[in-house]
């Protein structure tokens, strides 16, 4: 089976679901975000995928999420999706994709939606 992970060497959850998908035997194709991150038009495509908005997938701790104001309810996709791609660090990891779908694995559970039992 084909896996992507959008991964982040330094977060727990992201090593823990590379590690779930090597026991399984998937050796994902690897895409740190933060050295390599997804265009807008890829963005869009994994939203969609996930049935989530912009704003679903922001991180918040660690971040430049507050002084960039993105609390604010009355921004758009379009200016979330702005922020995303001039810090790709706002966005919530990991997020994998197989044949089974999309998902945001935060919790870590969801990635076994995904994968085959």
């Amino acid at each position: 089976m084909k896996a992507t992970i959008y991964h982040n060497p330094a977060c727990s959850t992201s090593r823990k679901a590379l590690g779930i998908l090597r026991e399984r035997g998937i050796e994902p194709e690897i895409i740190e975000y933060l050295k390599s991150p997804p265009n807008r038009k890829t963005l869009l495509g994994l939203l969609k995928d996930m049935g989530l908005t912009p704003r679903d997938i922001l991180r918040k701790s660690g971040t430049p999420y507050a002084e960039l104001g993105l609390d604010d309810t009355t921004l758009s996709d379009k200016a979330l999706l702005d922020a995303i791609e001039a810090h790709p660090i706002l966005i919530q990891r990991p997020i994998v994709v197989s044949p089974m779908g999309t998902r945001l694995c935060r919790p870590l559970e969801r990635l076994h939606e995904i994968l085959p039992a």
